[in-house]
Order: structure tokens, then sequence, then C-alpha cells
């Protein structure tokens, strides 16, 4: 048997030329599902013995496809840019895991009839981790390189027909990974299917369709590129022609355009005398023009989202009713892109963007992030001798895919540097493939590509990016700089979704909108990768990196995306939808009409149906439809409200007009009425509060605490609070400050996150109870003074609480401390723990869900109900989370009983409070590791904030943007708290 060889430079050997991924009447026959399969710990310990020709006495059984250490072989393993072994290519570790996969067949009576007639056989992995070689009955046929890339092989000769075996040796490590080192759990295995396929004699080994269209004329063309001569028909358009072998153009006549907001398929086929290959054709064309992103002659706007395949049980397997639920939940999103990071999807993937309307980001299985560890040196893509490897990738990559017409960017890779090799790449993909645009974020100079491309670049390079194209350039600017600001701007990665978060993406938005050369982004990303386990007490648990005892890890980083691994969106995913907004609603204070403005880049408003409502107190008290003359792509309008709409009433909590863009007809993605777009004009009430007296001593305890709220006892507080359990983003420094410490460690060294409380003084008079405390932080002079007025009024008990910060907040007390700053707080506001383990609330203020001051535009004012699952984010690193903002009134629940809070007064009073109801206080959040671990609740801990901080992106980009910082601050609001 022949060495394993898995530290040699250079793509895989002995299997076919790569090929379009056609759908075909040709026989298959799948070989997913069980296979015999051994596990060593090294090439160097693997068994040199029969195993090829089907000796696996012993063995034990895997599914494929899968990875078998997410099967019971192993653990996962998770790194960003750190590499699991040392740098020293193109040899991987002595210790390298080696799985062997042996399956014994009999080869299916359709595809021996082929064979019998002349035909062939082709097995076909369509992924393999990391590096494998390839038997059938004992015959090597040669080896795979690149893990998410389809590999064949001509297996005609090497089978009988019966008790067939193919074996497959498959090493986790090797020289193929110094090039796909993707920030991503290590999953070996053959995780992706496995086939074997009938190549009939006069078959149609490889056929390329491209839909073409010309905007001024509305005609389409078909360019047909065959391995044979074939009948091409298109029965929709009445084509049915002849086509040679070779390429040729097929005028199509008048047709319907695909793009994301139309995604308009024809069904051709190419038919022989012995196969028919099926082929969805969309009409389309995508240019850089001018320095804009065009689609069929207009400028498109990316509204787009990184996706890694992730299954939490499964890892990188896919699934077709995991990728179109994802694909779903992005449309109902208004998501109209994906980058498919770091590598091409699984190809099924592609069928479903066409179908739904998704503009693709086509990514090469490439990443050499670790070289940055060493300064970029000895990096692959700079090095001629990995140049076959760099282009076999993306040759596989775009031969595969180049049928969809929802792929208009090929991507030459992430994060790899510049160098000879990326150009190699650049010109295979320009010699083969025109129709498509070409992405590389990694070399500035954006020499080799049609769009310049960045990832995480703050606000202000975004603005400066938009307006160089406006500029006139220097009279000594190079002709490559030139070139490069003639390009459309892609922002690749953005808005890191890590935790809470992220923030500040609506002002990137604002960016994109505002200047022509800006083609929108990718947020980073789209699923956090958390893996399922079952833990110690039974329960269905998630972990990240570091959990499985890897030596080398980089913790919870691949916790970060817009939904949960389960798909449950965050609130970042609600955010997001409403800022990329299809349309945009303002309603005029007048409530005399509203103003839209349509951001569909082909489409105009007819497809939506606009509804208005008018709550008043909760109580909805008129609504209707409203009549909107069609408003074209990219254009504005203004439609009258009706005479029902316009009136504000007098009202306690709130006088709202909600006017809603959904859905007029059901769509494969969404059904009618789905709401794409809000706009809302909210007039705030006037609460009434009796007159009030002192109330009764025993009411409060020594310190001048309520023993009650409402019908709940206090358990601990009422207390100021400026400090939050800290976001992910809080423990990172933002790429705007790099040489401060991150928010949080700034809070610590503050002391804010252990403030101590004196009281100064209580005095009773018959009007109110009044408490003066102050809370500092330890071994400092600075904190916040506090009068709590207590009065008993006909609706409950009032509190007027006027607040004062004190001292200095900088840190000029560290001698000799490089850099200055200030300490901003987290929030200000109430805490307070009442009885009983929390049952939700009902509120009235911004929601259904949580936001922070820079994640609030996917909220609207209304009467809510949260459960008791639905008040706090379960990030799976436990941290703050759950804040309803702009509440004038809510009830919290809890098992012990109910109380209800109400802004009555101060500068709370238009605005509302930001109200946080938790099962667990802050220091809990603080110091547990995982969401699993948190204990059962045993309190409610309610924080009133009058003002918070934002959420910001530090984990990956700016933190949080000045204007949603929170600077030591004075501020006075009354609260009511009822009996309910």
């Amino acid at each position: 048997m022949t060495t394993f060889d898995v530290a040699r430079i250079g793509p895989g050997e002995g299997s076919l030329p790569p090929r379009t991924r056609l759908r075909s009447d040709a026989p298959t026959q799948s070989l997913d599902g069980p296979w015999r399969f051994r596990l060593s710990p090294s090439p160097a310990l693997a068994p040199q013995d029969d195993w090829t020709s089907g000796a696996t006495d012993g063995w034990d059984e895997i599914s494929v496809p899968s990875h078998w250490n997410m099967s019971g072989f192993g653990t996962p393993a998770y790194s960003n840019v750190q590499f699991p072994f040392p740098i020293d290519p193109p040899y991987p570790p002595d210790e390298n895991p080696v799985g062997d996969y042996v399956r014994r067949i009999d080869v299916d009576d359709a595809i021996r009839r082929v064979t019998d007639a002349g035909g062939r056989v082709v097995l076909r992995f369509d992924g393999i981790e990391s590096a494998a070689d390839v038997f059938v009955n004992g015959k090597r046929l040669g080896s795979t390189r690149g893990s998410r890339l389809t590999h064949e092989f001509d297996v005609t000769d090497a089978l009988t027909g019966e008790g067939d075996v193919v074996a497959v040796r498959v090493a986790q490590f090797s020289d193929g990974t110094y090039l796909e080192n993707q920030d991503m759990w290590w999953l070996p295995g053959v995780f992706r299917s496995v086939a074997l396929l009938a190549r009939p004699i006069g078959g149609i080994d490889d056929a390329v369709l491209t839909g073409d269209f010309d905007h001024e004329t509305g005609h389409g063309t078909v360019e047909v590129t065959t391995s044979a001569d074939a009948v091409l028909e298109i029965p929709e358009l009445g084509i049915r022609t002849d086509v040679a072998a070779g390429r040729s153009t097929v005028d199509a006549g008048a047709v319907e355009p695909w793009s994301a907001e139309t995604p308009r398929l024809y069904d051709a086929t190419l038919r022989t005398a012995s196969e028919t290959v099926s082929v969805r054709v969309g009409f389309r064309r995508v240019r850089a023009e001018g320095g804009v992103l065009t689609l069929n002659g207009r400028p498109i706007m990316l509204r787009g989202v990184n996706r890694h395949e992730h299954d939490p049980e499964r890892g990188r397997v896919h699934t077709t009713e995991l990728a179109r639920r994802d694909l779903v939940l992005m449309k109902q999103h208004n998501i109209n892109a994906v980058r498919t990071s770091h590598y091409p999807p699984h190809p099924e993937f592609l069928d479903l963007t066409d179908e739904l309307g998704l503009y693709v980001i086509d990514e090469c299985d490439l990443e050499t992030h670790e070289y940055e560890y060493v300064s970029w040196r000895g990096n692959p893509s700079e090095d001629p001798a990995w140049e076959a490897s760099f282009v076999d990738r993306i040759r596989r990559t775009v031969t595969r895919d180049r049928t969809h017409p929802s792929v208009i960017m090929w991507s030459l890779g992430n994060e790899s540097g510049a160098g000879c090799n990326i150009r190699a790449m650049a010109r295979w993909v320009r010699e083969n493939d025109t129709t498509r645009l070409l992405h590389y974020e990694g070399d500035r100079s954006s020499r080799d590509t049609d769009v310049y491309s960045r990832m995480y670049a703050s606000h202000d390079e975004v603005r400066e990016i938009g307006e160089e194209a406006e500029a006139i350039p220097p009279a000594d600017i190079s002709a490559a700089e030139l070139r490069r600001r003639s390009l459309p701007f892609v922002h690749c990665e953005f808005g890191h979704a890590m935790g809470n978060s992220p923030g500040g993406v609506k002002e990137y938005w604002d960016l994109y909108e505002r200047f022509p050369r800006l083609a929108g982004g990718f947020i980073w990303e789209w699923v956090e990768h958390a893996i399922a386990i079952e833990d110690e007490h039974g329960r269905r648990a998630f972990r990240y990196g570091g959990d499985f005892g890897e030596s080398v890890h980089d913790h919870n980083f691949v916790i970060d995306g817009l939904i949960s691994a389960d798909r449950e969106p965050r609130p970042g995913l609600v955010d997001y939808a409403a800022i990329i907004a299809p349309v945009v609603i303002g309603v005029d204070a007048d409530r005399r009409r509203i103003r839209l403005q349509n951001r569909y880049d082909h489409v105009d408003t007819d497809r939506l149906a606009f509804t208005w409502r008018r709550e008043v107190d909760g109580e909805v008290v008129a609504r209707g439809e409203l009549a909107v003359p069609a408003v074209g792509p990219r254009e504005r309008g203004e439609v009258a409200l009706p005479v029902e709409a316009r009136s504000v009433s007098g009202s306690r909590v709130a006088d709202v007009l909600t006017v809603a863009a959904g859905l007029r007809d059901e769509t494969d993605w969404a059904p009618a009425g789905h709401v794409v777009a809000t706009g809302q004009h909210v007039a705030a009430g006037v609460p009434r509060v009796g007159p009030g007296t002192s109330p009764r001593a025993d009411e409060f305890d020594r310190r001048g605490r309520p023993l009650r709220l409402g019908s709940l006892d206090v358990v601990e507080g009422p207390g100021i609070g400026i400090w939050r359990a800290p976001t992910d983003n809080d423990l990172f420094p933002g790429w705007d400050e790099p040489t401060l410490p991150p928010m949080a460690e700034r809070w610590a060294l503050a002391r804010i996150d252990r403030m101590q409380t004196r009281v100064r003084g209580i005095d009773a008079d018959a009007a109110a109870l009044t408490v003066d405390t102050r809370v500092g932080a330890p071994s400092f002079d600075s904190g916040v003074d506090a009068l709590w007025r207590w009065s008993r009024v006909p609706e409950g008990l009032l509190l007027d609480l006027d607040l004062r910060s004190i001292g200095s907040w900088d840190n000029s007390w560290i001698e000799k401390a490089p850099f200055s700053w200030t300490v901003d707080w987290a929030r200000l506001g109430v805490d307070v723990a009442l009885a009983g383990a929390p049952l939700g609330m009902d509120f009235a203020g911004l929601g259904p869900g949580p936001s922070y001051p820079d994640t609030d535009s996917g909220v609207h004012f209304g009467w809510f109900e949260a459960g008791a699952d639905d008040l706090v984010t379960p990030h799976v690193r436990p941290q703050e989370s759950g804040s309803r903002r702009g509440v004038r009134t809510a009830v919290i629940r809890t098992t012990q009983g109910a109380v209800r809070v109400s802004v009555v007064g101060g500068e709370a009073l238009d605005a509302g409070v930001a109200l946080t109801v938790s099962p667990w206080d802050r220091a809990t959040l603080s110091t547990t590791s995982h969401a699993s671990l948190l204990p059962e609740p045993t309190a409610t801990h309610v924080s009133i904030d009058i003002a918070q901080s934002g959420v910001g992106t530090a984990t990956c980009g700016p933190g949080v943007l000045p204007r949603y910082r929170l600077p030591a601050r004075d501020a006075s609001f009354a609260l009511l708290f009822e009996t309910v």
C-alpha cells in the first residue's frame, strides 16, 4: 500500500477535471449512509493492513456524511486566527488523527446497464476535510485537497458490479490545512455526500447555460457551452434549437430578468439521445459601471450577511431543510445577499438562492490567516510553489457553480494577503468567466478585482471612501490608485454580531445610502457556531472554544451570529431588518401624511399593502388601509392620511399612529401580510397622580428602603446602579481606541462594579419620606448622590428621584498611565430585587424585543407581553441583555405577586425609561461562563434606567460611537409603584 502523503505542496491528484454541477436523468447511486470506520492517532500509526479490500472486522460504524469528531470519535476544536499546530509548511503535526472509511456496495442495475453499453462511472465526493486518498477494490485512484470542493474519480475499470469496496483514508490535518484557517471549528471527515454517477455514451459530460439581459431592449440571450451536440429547449420562451458542441449563443427574445427582488427562472433542458440535463436559467447582467455596482442596468444595494455552514449537532453537514430555513429567515428580515464565508457552500444552497432571490458572493475555499502571527512570512499566497493549489481551488469553485444566476461575484478567498498566486487565480477566472465580478478583500490595492472591498472599516473611513469617488484626484495619483478609486465599494464584513450587538449599524447604512459608490455590506455573521451537548444533568446545552479540552482556542469568538445555532433570531437581526428595510415610512408630526422612500432597486411599491392603526392607551380606536400610488424603485412619494388617523386625544400613556407595509401576496418565503417596514408617530400621554402624604414608617426599613413594592417583598435595594454585566463587546478594545483598555476593564479599574452605599440622612414630613444616599466606588471619591422622596398617593407609592454625579471620572489617579480616558458609565438607574422568580411582564414601550441606544431601529412603540423566557436573551455566554426602552408603564409578575411601575414625571416623562427584568443579578451573569450553568432563579432583578450606553461592536470593529456613550451625568425622574 502506498504511503499516505499529507505533506506535499499541490492539489489533489488522480481526479477528473472539474465540471459544472448539473441535474441529469442519467442514473445515480447515493453512497450516503452507514460506513465502516476506524480512527488512528496519526498517519504513521494508521495500519497498513488489507482494509482497502474490505477487511473491517472489529471496526466501528459511522454515518456519511458526518464529521467523526461530532460522531463520538474525538472532540471538536475551535480557533480563529490562531493555528492549531506550528507553522511549518507543508507539514502537519505528528498528532494528526486519521479516519479510514469502508463501504461495500453492489452497483445499481441502472448504472450497470450504462457501463454494459460502453458508458463510464464516476465516484463523486462533495466534501472531505482535509485530505484523502481514495481506493476502489484495493486500487488507489488518487487524492483530494480542498475540503469544501468537489472531486470526481473515474471508477469504471475498478468496479466489478457486486461486492465492490470503496475505501477512503482521511487526515484531519494536511498541507491543505495551511490554506483553510477559516475561523471555524476543525471538523474532519467525509461531511458531504458521496455518489456514483453513470456517464452514458453520447451524454453531456459538461455544459454551461448563462442567461444575459439587455436592459435597454428587454431581450435576453443564452450562452451555451456544451461538451456534445444537443437540443436546447426553454418551453416558456418557445425555444427549441440544436446547439453544437462548443460555444454558441441563442436569442431568447423578450424575457423577464432575474434579480433578488424578482427571481424569475426559466426551466431549460439540454438533450442528447442518451441524456437530458436540466438547468434553471436566470437572465441578468452584473456590472461595475462608473464606480457603481449594477444589475440589469440599475444600481443595487447589497443588504448582506456572511454565512458559514453550521448545525449545532452535525457541524458543517448540509440539510436542505436547514439551508432553506436560513434563507427564508434572511428574506423575512429583508436580507438580499450572502457571502459564502469562507468556502463554496453545498451546491443545493445555490439552487435555493436562485429560487428565493438572494445575491451571492461565492467564496473560494482559501484562507491563510495564520500567517499574520509570523508577520506574513512565508505566506503561500506569494510562494510560486503553491500556485497550482491556489488555481485548482478557484477552478473547482467557479466550474461547479457557474450556472447560477444568483452568483454575481467570485471571491478569491479570505484574509490570505496578497501575492502572485492570488493574481494567478484572478487571471484564471477572467479567462473563464466574464459574466461576473471578482472580489477579494486581502489586497487593499484591488489590482485583481472589480470591487474595492474592506472589512470593519470605521464609519469615518467608509465616509471617506464614498467621498473619494466624488473628489478631484490629486495630480500625482498613480494609475493603480486611480483605478481603485473608480471601483464600487463592498463592506464584506461589518457589524460583528457577537453577543449583545451589533451597535452602530444604522450609521453605516446611512452612509451606504448617501454615496452611490457604496454598494452595501455583509454583517459578520449569520449564525452562532455553538455546539450542542448533553450536560451532566441530561439537559441540552451549548459549548464553545475551549470546552472540549483544546490547548489552542479562541473561547466564544465563534458565538457571533444574528441567529442562534438553533435558528432563533437574536435582537441584532430584528434591528438589522429595520435598518435595511426596502421602504422607509415617515409619519408627519401633524399626522396629515406619510412620506415614503422606496429602497427596492428594481420594483415599485405595488407589491406592498399599506395599513394604519391608531391606539390610545393600548386600545385600537381606528384602523384602515391606505391607497398608495406606486412609487418606483429608488423614488419617493407622499400619501395623505385619512381624517380618522390624524386626531390626537388625551391619553395617560400614549396615543400611537402606526403605518405598516406588508406583502400584498404570498411568496415562497413569507405569507401575505408579512410586515417589511413600519413608521410611527407617538404622542406621549399625561399620567395622573393624586396628592401625596408621607408613607408609614413600618413600610420602610431602617435605611429608608421600602419593604414592599406592589404585592412583592423587596429582597434587595432599591439602589443606584451605573454598571452592567459586561457584554462581549465590553470585553474587547474597540478598533477606534486600540491603545485604551476595554470598557469592562475601565469599569473594573474605576470599581463601578462594586459600588457601596451610605445613607447620609433620612427625613420625614407630612408630604414625603426623604432619604439622602451616596453610592461610591471603593478607593475613590467618585460616585452618585441620590435624593429619594417617597410619597403615598391614592394610586400607590410615588418616588421622586434626583441623581447627581460627584467626583472625577477619569484615570488620572493611575501613575504613569500612557493614555488618558474618561470612565463612561454603562447605565444610570434604579436596581431592585423582588421576591419570586420572574414570570414575565406586560409593558407599554418600545418592543416587542430588547434594544439599546444604538440597536433600537427594530423596535416600535406598543403594548406588549413578554413571558419568562422572553425577558432576557439566552446568550451562550451570559451577559447584559433584555432592556426594553421607552417604557412608560409596565406590570412585572413573579411567582410571589406583581407590581406596576410607571413613569409619571421628570425628564423620563416623554422618552420613558429602559426596563430590564432578569432572573439573575449582574454579578452572577458576569461570573458565569455558560448559560447552562446559571442557577435556578430565586428572585426577580429589576433595573429602571434613565440612561444607557450603547453596545457597539468592539469585538471586531469600532466600539460604542460617541453619540451613544454615557458620560457621568445628573438626572431626575418620578416613578409610581402600584399594586396589581
